[in-house]
């Protein structure tokens, strides 16, 4: 084996050696193909080492805890890989002998052979043992064609290709195991960071995912060529969204005796002239500009604090634009009326074109529908907001986006 393997290094050594430019198109996807298949004879070889190594004791006889340990040194591995190789030895030397096979003809790969072998376990305990012989050859042919991931998702029906009888109830026993690993597994852990932030992590059951996709989802998508947001922070704002709307529905159990609320407590002169900050009822401060942006959202509770900190408006849990003003303000708007913006009304705050702290009154000819985005965005940007001659909200660009200025509007749900 030695001196195959010598003469395996120098024959791939001269391979590096030659300039793979050279090669006609054919004779390059050719070479590729070779060099693959040479890739798994070789980890054949190398598992079969490995499981030789760890059978022996070789690791522990020169001073190592494991075979996993000993072969992170030897062979500069991280230690999971290093313990996932010990894994596929011994699984390949118990796997029928077809699968060794196959990995040493280069027709699958390792994690393939993984799958493999872990399936027709799965189907030796399911059914008898000439199903399990049957199960290989399938699978194996099945590998000339898919790569591991989709190998074990066709391995999941594998039954009813070699042991229908069984097929059915072997499913239905392993959806429920499914249904119990998942139930089992459910978590969500929230980890407040020192700032106020919060970290989540945590797994969702499938029935759970699915509800969380499809509230998101259509909120993750880009709301027009100036969002600029990444996946990720999209995903937070759909995520924030929906907890808003949950907050506006109105339907949230009560909360220590009183209905689910968002508390901010300012001043009143810090409000109306943007100075100092504000508090969420858990102790977060907030800067002026985001407490003004969250005074318009009908979902938070006011709670505006005179000089003397005396309350001033404590308590008025109401819609600022309400009732029949909101009504019209959807039929006027229909949605977002944020350049671009695709988001319907339910998903948006009612944001008033002169602050109510800055004098505004609460009117239709003072509102606007945006979501939740881009209201934070009109908050904190240099866009400005007004109604054209003919009523309809029209959007100022920044003069560094437009130097003209000129007013845009949203097409989106006029088309609509």
């Amino acid at each position: 084996m030695l001196e195959g393997l010598a003469q395996a290094e120098a024959a791939v050594a001269d391979c590096l050696d030659a300039s793979a430019w050279a090669l006609a198109e054919d004779d390059l996807v050719t070479a590729l193909d070779a060099a693959h298949r040479l890739e798994q004879r070789l980890a054949a070889v190398k598992l079969s080492l490995v499981r030789e190594v760890d059978g022996r004791g070789t690791a522990t006889a020169q001073g190592a805890s494991s075979t996993a340990v000993w072969l992170r040194d030897r062979l500069r591995l991280g230690v999971g890989a290093a313990r996932r190789l010990v894994e596929l030895a011994a699984m390949l030397d118990a796997a029928p002998a077809a699968v060794r096979d196959a990995l040493a003809d280069g027709v699958v790969d390792v994690e393939q052979v993984r799958v493999i072998a872990g399936t027709v376990e799965t189907v030796r305990t399911a059914a008898r043992a000439d199903a399990a012989d049957k199960a290989v050859g399938v699978l194996v042919d099945w590998a000339a064609q898919f790569d591991a991931t989709l190998l074990r998702r066709l391995g999941t029906r594998i039954l009813d290709h070699v042991a229908p009888e069984v097929a059915d109830a072997a499913a239905e026993a392993a959806l429920r195991a499914d249904e119990s690993r998942a139930a089992r597994d459910r978590h969500v852990t929230i980890s407040e960071q020192s700032d106020g932030r919060l970290r989540l992590t945590g797994i969702l059951d499938a029935e759970a995912a699915a509800v969380l996709r499809t509230a998101i989802d259509p909120l993750s998508a880009l709301t027009g060529p100036d969002d600029t947001r990444t996946a990720g922070q999209r995903r937070h704002d759909a995520l924030a969204d929906v907890c808003r709307l949950a907050l506006r529905g109105g339907e949230l159990p009560d909360h220590g005796g009183d209905p689910t609320q968002l508390v901010v407590t300012t001043s009143y002169d810090g409000l109306t002239r943007e100075l100092g900050a504000g508090a969420l009822d858990t102790g977060l401060q907030l800067t002026p500009e985001t407490v003004r942006r969250l005074a318009c959202d009908a979902a938070i509770l006011p709670t505006v604090l005179g000089g003397a900190g005396q309350p001033l408006d404590v308590g008025r849990q109401r819609r600022l634009i309400t009732g029949p003003l909101r009504r019209a303000l959807v039929l006027r708007d229909r949605g977002c009326a944020f350049p671009g913006c695709d988001r319907p009304p339910r998903w948006c705050d009612a944001h008033h074109i002169k602050h109510w702290a800055d004098g505004g009154d609460t009117s239709l000819t003072n509102a606007v529908l945006l979501c939740g985005h881009h209201h934070r965005h009109v908050h904190r940007s240099d866009w400005a907001v007004r109604l054209g001659g003919d009523g309809h909200p029209e959007f100022i660009p920044p003069a560094w986006l437009d130097p003209d200025q000129l007013p845009r509007r949203n097409q989106y749900h006029r088309r609509t």
